[in-house]
């Protein structure tokens, strides 16, 4: 990681140990090197904000879903906490003149001089795609850092999927807060994400020594650049997953 890099976060803090002023001086840490010229960008992904008919840990009962459609608290990027996404994450979000993209299932947070440019042109229907930020990230020939987590959490290997010629798709949903402070349930199509062999598609990426791999107190940190993981991911993932469902 260099001045001016556009850095993508995955973090755990649990995985770092002790770190003398905890998660506020991680963000600090990642901004000063990253310097006035970088941007740090994180997930805060909202993953509860998703259509209840889909839910499988648990399940809830087909009666509850018309009730959690009407009465989930709509998705506002300044208001809602981001979920499972850890908490180097949700402080960067927090951090003072942070922007967040406005995707209510999986939204981007980013710090520093690229940020309007990576969370500006969220769509719904291209969550991880060429318009999402990880597209941003790419055109912007960013940085991956996982910091304490495996490639099961490397959200960039998702901007293969979406490059994919034929990849699922389905009918999604969310609660959005719109300008009156009124929440709507709102549906689109979209590609369906699959992380399941996420970890043996970056164990073959590491094969190739692309992947700096280093230690950072308690966690191992995996640096990387994303551009050349997303080419080779959706090569692999074109011939170990695709190839493999349509042959």
């Amino acid at each position: 990681m260099t001045t001016g890099d556009v850095m993508l976060l995955h973090s755990s803090m649990k995985s770092l140990g002790f770190v003398a002023g905890g998660a506020q001086a991680v963000v600090q840490a990642l901004l000063d090197a990253l310097g006035t010229e970088g941007t740090l960008v994180v997930p805060t992904h909202t993953p509860s904000n998703t259509d209840p008919a889909d839910w499988r840990r648990p399940p809830v009962p087909e009666a509850w879903w018309p009730v959690i459609r009407e009465q989930a608290p709509g998705f506002d990027p300044s208001r809602t906490p981001s979920q499972h996404m850890g908490i180097i994450a949700e402080v960067a979000r927090t951090w003072p003149g942070a922007l967040r993209s406005t995707h209510p299932q999986v939204s981007f947070a980013a710090l520093g001089k690229h940020a309007d440019d990576i969370v500006a042109e969220h769509r719904l229907d291209d969550a991880l795609g060429e318009r999402s930020p990880l597209g941003a990230v790419y055109r912007l020939d960013g940085k991956v850092l996982l910091l304490g987590c495996g490639h099961h959490s490397n959200t960039s290997m998702h901007l293969a999927e979406w490059r994919q010629a034929s990849p699922p798709r389905s009918r999604t949903g969310s609660a959005i807060r719109q300008p009156d402070g009124r929440s709507q349930w709102t549906t689109w199509d979209d590609v369906v994400p699959d992380s399941d062999d996420f970890e043996r598609l970056g164990a073959d990426y590491e094969a190739t020594g692309a992947v700096t791999i280093g230690q950072v107190g308690d966690a191992t940190a995996r640096l990387m650049a994303q551009r050349p993981l997303v080419d080779f991911a959706t090569t692999w993932l074109a011939t170990h997953r695709f190839g493999a469902a349509h042959a």
